[in-house]
């Protein structure tokens, strides 16, 4: 028994020991595959939004539309404050639902070329 378990006391769960947390437990090639994957997954739509609002054929008003949006959600100040339950986050819901609406509609095959070019420079698939 540990000397911080003799601390918590008999009914204490086990804390684990210093040897199981540096043990070779964890595949480090599976966990950089899978942030890997992660990290393609959460990127591709914002590498498609910056595309889109660099490329020259997007329409202004779509353009102004997806840095409103963006500004607001990383904008601390809400509408609707996010530490109110439940209602906290839906004014951060509509503006990425709008956001993602908007995208999905001014996307071409070409913005989604050069997304694609990026997030492979970026996340280099595993071989």
């Amino acid at each position: 028994m540990s000397a911080a378990q003799a601390a918590a006391g008999p009914s204490a769960p086990p804390i684990l020991e210093p040897e199981v947390l540096q043990g070779s437990v964890v595949d480090e090639a599976l966990l950089v595959r899978l942030l890997r994957r992660a990290g393609r997954t959460l990127a591709r739509p914002a590498l498609e939004c910056f595309e889109m609002l660099v490329d020259g054929s997007t329409p202004h008003q779509a353009r102004v539309t997806v840095l409103a949006a963006l500004t607001y959600l990383l904008v601390p100040l809400d509408l609707i404050p996010d530490f109110i339950p439940a209602a906290g986050f839906t004014d951060d819901l509509v503006a990425l639902t709008a956001l993602l609406g908007l995208c999905h509609r001014h996307l071409t095959t070409d913005i989604r070329e050069r997304a694609q070019r990026r997030l492979d420079q970026w996340f280099p698939s595993a071989r």
